[in-house]
């Protein structure tokens, strides 16, 4: 008999929620993580089996013992950002979703390609030497939850913030008044179909503070927590077609398989009840640990409790069942 395949996955960003979902679909567990937080993740009996190193630049020297273990490397948000790009490109264990679309979530350039060819409504974007004439969101190329955002109300104080970012790559996008909404998808290439799991809302340290005190402080927007968030039913219609457009396009720009998976769309819903698409999060995003019991949208589909992290177990589980492996790993 086969070796039964196990669920791994790095200790951070999502992973207590991955590996409770795998657990309950009735994988092995795996957790590769900092040999200092072995004593936090010790303590879940999800998790069978946590492999400590003292620092990620180690976690090639693993990749043998994974592949002995018939591993199945679940991706999250802190993959790039501890392996590097492309550290996750050359990954030799079996990894579950494209990496193709790796290259078109770390460019704002190709972001924006994507959406422009998906037909959603986006932010406008300034041009370089454009003026800036009403409020902007500056971003840096791959800032990590937030960090290095900054706001700008004209073009003079633009330019003095920006100096401080000299040299980094930016996009600048028109700053949307209206309620941010992270509806969290997942699409699946064995079925075809599109889920809606569940939403939620950033809490952005002092972004979310400044509407209860009075002063002069620029707005940080690192995220630090996540809120469940339900969505007026009458928007939903909205939200799912955005989703169907984007896959629709990846398929025709990164490749067939285009993108796959859990994925969220990161919006504004203006006071005209429109979404705007800021930005397209290629994976599980850490949202949806919000809903490791599940949530009102998934119990809408599935009659038992269903995160994101079990969603991509049972995907496996279907893939094994159906010798189709090789369409939903790279």
């Amino acid at each position: 008999m086969a070796q039964a395949h196990t669920i791994a996955t790095l200790g951070s960003h999502s992973a207590l929620q991955i590996l409770k979902g795998a657990k309950d679909e009735g994988f092995p567990t795996l957790l590769i993580t900092l040999k200092n937080r072995l004593d936090f993740y010790l303590q879940f009996p999800f998790i069978d089996e946590c492999l400590g190193i003292d620092d990620y630049a180690q976690f090639s020297s693993l990749e043998t013992q994974l592949l002995q273990k018939n591993s199945i490397l679940i991706p999250h948000g802190s993959f790039v950002a501890y392996l590097g790009m492309e550290g996750n490109k050359h990954l030799k264990v079996p990894y579950f979703g494209n990496k193709e679309v790796l290259d078109w979530e770390a460019s704002r350039d190709l972001q924006l390609q994507w959406m422009q060819a998906s037909s959603v409504n986006i932010p406008r974007i300034f041009i370089a030497g454009e003026p800036i004439d009403r409020p902007v969101i500056v971003k840096l190329f791959g800032a990590a939850g937030g960090e290095g955002y900054f706001v700008a109300h004209d073009q003079q104080e633009f330019d003095l913030k920006l100096t401080k970012f000299s040299g980094q790559k930016y996009i600048v996008q028109e700053y949307l008044v209206g309620v941010t909404m992270y509806p969290h998808f997942f699409y699946s290439p064995l079925t075809k179909s599109l889920e809606l799991l569940s939403v939620d809302r950033r809490y952005e340290t002092n972004a979310d503070a400044l509407g209860r005190i009075s002063a002069n402080i620029d707005p940080s927007f690192v995220v630090v927590g996540n809120i469940p968030l339900v969505i007026r039913e009458s928007l939903l219609p909205e939200a799912f077609s955005m989703a169907k457009r984007i896959i629709a396009a990846s398929q025709k720009l990164i490749d067939p398989q285009g993108l796959y998976g859990p994925f969220c769309l990161e919006t504004i819903v203006t006071p005209d009840q429109k979404f705007h698409i800021m930005e397209i999060s290629c994976r599980i995003v850490a949202g949806t640990n919000a809903f490791i019991n599940g949530s009102p949208y998934s119990y809408l589909l599935y009659d038992q409790p269903m995160s994101t992290g079990r969603r991509i177990a049972r995907e496996i589980k279907l893939a094994i069942k159906q010798n189709k492996l090789d369409l939903i790993l790279n």
